[in-house]
């Protein structure tokens, strides 16, 4: 039998057909199992009445909600490819995913009207697109002549089950991540790999049948993918969160009785602050597991005095997410640790010359990873995946340190990477947009400490000689060219950058010269 991940929504609704599979929040939405796999069921015959295939590529711009779910097992039932787009990300760059990935069907929301215009209008990055599918905001018409109702062509749609279009080793989805050579790089996951995702998750934390868990973070995540369908594998019931408001998240906590989440450390700290904490009850919750960055005793200490303990993760899209976990046993005596490798995942650290650096040795090396989630490799870039992908090893890029338990310790990022707010950046691609600044002779782009966001770029610019950018000139250049999260608030102005005699750039340096932490 082959394994197909959308096939695990028609057993999930056979067997518990009238079990609350999700809940949106902010629209008052709610799909029992039964349900859900009915509207799958009709957006894959819509799907397949346009034309998609096995294989094809089906692009998402949606936010978090049941459409995003049901399209994601509609897509997989058939053995088509999903590709879920970062709807934070402006036209260009959504552009040269539609143009990369192939994708010739989009679906998106309303609310996205003026970039898919933009998009729609541009011959060079969409004119392979064929369907534009829009999901209506109620009582709004669409502006766009290409657009093709979302509601009314499932309406009309059976929802008789598909036949099953892929499985095993076939693509399921390709995830974007920015790279640092300033283009995306989509990472290819088969059905097999969420499986194993799955299964590696659910057999390392204490998640269980019946846990009503929080979705937060944005669906186009494989940090919030994974749950989605570890839910439906387990038969848990997914609170959706459209958009971060604390007032509707708290109040979703207490009357949804949510009891686990995934979040992130700059998230955590903002719900520890606010003031709608006071004014609602989170009993029920008993885990937290977080990613992105270590989480300080003091933070922990603080959710435990609210009974709430905190897992600590390291994973990435490559990984399909799982990598190490940090239990909460271990979180105050292994502090700045993301833990053991979880289940079904291998683990080792190398040197230079590929040698494994045994436990305990203090010695800093590159922390590699293996096991059925990994990816496939990077779509279209054989040799970003040769580098990437060595004797069936992730090589991350990652430099760490293991102690004598085996325990991993973070202590750089081999390429640069910022984590600003859980969202990465990569010094490269700012690098590259404000280098087209007329203005701006070289740049180089470093992360610094920032209490609100954890972490934040600071951008430390040559200007062209006799030219006088200003700050806010140069905000609102990255602004029209990179999405909000990815523009620097800081900036400092030098003579020079400084280089070694090749003309390598001494990032080192400049980490040196600058290391104040940010004003917020």
């Amino acid at each position: 039998m082959q394994n197909n991940i959308g096939s695990l929504l028609s057993k999930r609704a056979q067997i518990s057909a009238t079990v609350e599979a999700f809940v949106e929040v902010e629209r008052n939405q709610r799909v029992t199992f039964s349900e859900l796999n009915a509207r799958s069921n009709q957006i894959a015959n819509v799907l397949l009445q346009r034309g998609v295939k096995p294989g094809d590529r089906v692009a998402t711009l949606l936010k978090n909600g049941v459409e995003f779910i049901e399209n994601y097992f509609a897509v997989a039932k058939i053995g088509a490819v999903l590709v879920p787009i970062n709807w934070r990300l402006v036209a260009p760059e959504i552009g040269y995913i539609l143009s990369d990935s192939g994708a010739e069907t989009v679906l998106y929301d309303a609310e996205f009207d003026t970039v898919v215009g933009q998009l729609a209008g541009d011959s060079s990055d969409s004119s392979n697109i064929t369907s534009w599918l829009r999901v209506n905001v109620p009582g709004v018409e669409s502006p766009l002549a290409v657009a093709l109702d979302y509601a009314a062509l499932t309406a009309e749609a059976p929802d008789t089950e598909p036949a099953i279009g892929a499985g095993d080793d076939d693509l399921l989805f390709i995830m974007y991540t920015s790279g640092t050579t300033g283009h995306p790089k989509g990472v290819m996951h088969s059905h097999n790999n969420m499986l194993w995702a799955q299964l590696t998750s659910l057999t390392t934390a204490d998640m269980r049948g019946g846990d009503r868990f929080l979705l937060p973070l944005p669906m186009f995540h494989v940090g919030c993918l994974v749950p989605v369908s570890q839910l439906v594998h387990r038969a848990g019931t997914g609170i959706i969160m459209r958009d971060v408001d604390m007032a509707v998240m708290f109040k979703a906590i207490e009357q949804e009785k949510v009891t686990i989440f995934m979040s992130v450390p700059a998230l955590l700290q903002f719900m520890l602050v606010t003031p709608e904490r006071e004014q609602y009850s989170m009993e029920t919750v008993r885990w937290i597991a977080t990613g992105a960055a270590p989480v300080p005793v003091s933070m922990i200490e603080q959710w435990k005095a609210l009974g709430i303990v905190i897992y600590q993760a390291y994973g990435l899209t490559e990984s399909c997410g799982p990598g190490t976990l940090l239990s909460p046993e271990d979180a105050v005596e292994k502090v700045g640790s993301c833990g053991q490798p979880q289940m079904h995942t291998e683990l080792k650290v190398i040197d230079d010359q590929g040698n494994t650096i045994e436990h305990g040795s203090d010695q800093v090396g590159e922390l590699c990873l293996a096991g059925d989630h990994m990816m496939l490799g990077y779509w279209n870039k054989p040799e970003a995946t040769a580098e990437a992908l060595i004797d069936g090893w992730l090589h991350t890029g990652d430099l760490c340190t293991i102690d004598k338990d085996g325990c991993v310790f973070i202590c750089d990022r081999k390429k640069d990477m910022v984590i600003s707010g859980g969202e990465n950046v990569y010094p490269a691609e700012l690098e590259n947009v404000l280098t087209g600044h007329p203005d701006v002779q070289e740049v180089a782009v470093i992360g610094i400490p920032s209490k609100k966001w954890g972490e934040t770029p600071l951008a430390i610019v040559v200007a062209v000689a006799g030219k006088n950018p200003s700050i806010d000139d140069l905000k609102a250049y990255c602004k029209e060219n990179l999405a909000a999260y990815k523009v620097p608030q800081c900036y400092e102005f030098v003579a020079a950058l400084p280089r070694n005699a090749s003309g390598k750039l001494l990032k080192q340096e400049l980490r040196k010269q600058f290391n104040q932490p940010a004003p917020f």
